[in-house]
């Protein structure tokens, strides 16, 4: 059986397809997809699996003739403006080898062409394949267009989000008034609990199949059978999709593992929703830090109060801000930083000469970082740390902290720690036109 631990990497898993396929490539990605991978090692984990750059998926982006391979990963549908600039990318680039990802299923693909049975292949994926050839002006050129769900992401070994779907919302009455308005009067419905999949427009029915088919996947590659319960008209309708997948009955029947999952509508839940009681670090981090820019799972901290960068009203994106999301080294980088903080408190005790103020500096090919660590008082050492490193490899240097206060009454240097679960207390600083987290090390 899964363990905990095990589960979260399941959508590390859906990625190792697409890192299969972008040695020496050029990768570019939409903004949910980038959501996705942000939890998952970010692009360092496209760098470091061969990628030659990362790009955004943009009719304004391009390549040059030195750049022959590119990947696209996309959440959509192969239709409509996402053909389009796929289009436009290429015909502005000189590709000679084109692989297209997309995390809509290929039957998702013919339901949204209007085709209701099963058909053997990929027909769907095999003609956009040609098209690829068509705009890079080589039929013998190569071109790969496959499914992947890359949707998932691992917050943290209790939680995984699905940030592509965050706009999907339960049905209200509202949405009700309007289905009934395209029915004849006698085949109106009379309350929300009366609709079923078929009745609600076609762009929500295509969301709700790519949800389903993306759960579906996540339970395929962990070998369970699922027993579904759900709670709300739209999990309701998303509950009986799942279990209607022709894919999952047939995985039911060998899956060797069972688990429940449970389908609540947020309408039906609103107490957490709407309550701010400030119990747990993460709702006061996502209460009080801004939202990441073009991201809806993660948050911006501030790192312009590590830096000796003047604040002005044009200084805001001089430094990149840093996030909650952390890769699997950073999170060892803190349990190696942590050891050598107990090491040093125990050498303490013995006194050993052990420098009360100093810092460490983490150096990675994408990002710098410092961290500070205040052990004037050995029973709670504070600490600081930048967030928006990205490489799996760093180096370690502990030197004197020249620039830390060197007495009681000058202010403490703010200090910035998102990593929740290495802290046993949390306060919320005013440092001047901005906000900063001060934590206890464990």
């Amino acid at each position: 059986m899964l363990t905990a631990e095990d589960f979260t990497q399941l959508p590390l898993l859906m990625w190792e397809k697409v890192f299969a396929k972008v040695k020496k490539a050029v990768v570019f990605m939409d903004d949910r997809s980038a959501e996705a991978l942000h939890w998952s090692g970010g692009a360092g984990a496209l760098l470091q699996a061969g990628a030659r750059n990362v790009k955004q998926f943009s009719s304004f982006e391009a390549c040059g003739e030195n750049e022959p391979k590119a990947v696209f990963v996309v959440s959509t549908l192969l239709k409509g403006r996402t053909v389009d600039i796929i289009k436009d990318i290429i015909s502005l680039s000189h590709f000679q080898y084109c692989v297209v990802f997309t995390a809509v299923p290929h039957s998702v693909h013919l339901f949204a062409n209007n085709v209701s049975t099963e058909m053997d292949g990929f027909p769907v994926f095999e003609q956009f394949e040609e098209k690829l050839c068509e705009w890079m002006g080589n039929m013998n050129y190569t071109a790969e267009v496959m499914h992947s769900p890359v949707v998932f992401a691992p917050v943290s070994q209790q939680l995984i989000v699905a940030s592509p779907f965050a706009h999907l919302f339960p049905l209200l009455p509202a949405d009700l008034a309007s289905i009934n308005a395209k029915r004849p009067e006698k085949k109106r419905f009379g309350t929300l609990s009366d609709l079923d999949g078929h009745s609600l427009p076609v762009e929500l029915q295509i969301e709700i199949k790519s949800l389903v088919s993306a759960l579906n996947s996540m339970f395929e590659a962990a070998g369970m059978r699922e027993e579904s319960f759900a709670v709300g008209p739209m999990s309701r309708i998303i509950a009986g999709e799942l279990a209607n997948h022709n894919q999952a009955k047939n995985r039911r029947k060998t899956a060797p593992s069972k688990a429940s999952i449970i389908f609540i509508d947020r309408t039906m839940d609103l107490t957490g929703a709407v309550g701010h009681h400030g119990d747990n670090l993460v709702e006061k981090m996502l209460t009080v830090l801004d939202p990441l820019p073009g991201h809806v799972t993660d948050v911006q901290v501030d790192m312009l109060e590590l830096t000796s960068v003047q604040r002005t009203p044009h200084s805001q994106n001089t430094v990149a801000p840093g996030c909650l999301a952390q890769t699997q080294w950073a999170s060892r980088a803190l349990s190696q930083m942590l050891q050598t903080l107990k090491c040093c408190r125990g050498r303490t005790r013995k006194n050993t000469s052990v420098p009360a103020r100093f810092k460490c500096t983490l150096s990675a090919p994408l990002a710098t970082g410092t961290v500070y660590v205040d052990r004037s008082s050995m029973a709670k050492p504070t600490l600081c740390i930048c967030t928006s490193l990205e490489s799996r490899t760093f180096e370690l240097h502990w030197q004197r902290a020249q620039s830390f206060p060197q007495s009681p009454s000058e202010p403490r240097r703010p200090v910035i720690c998102p990593s929740w679960t290495l802290m046993s207390r949390l306060e919320s600083v005013q440092c001047g036109q901005s906000r900063a987290w001060v934590a206890e090390v464990l």
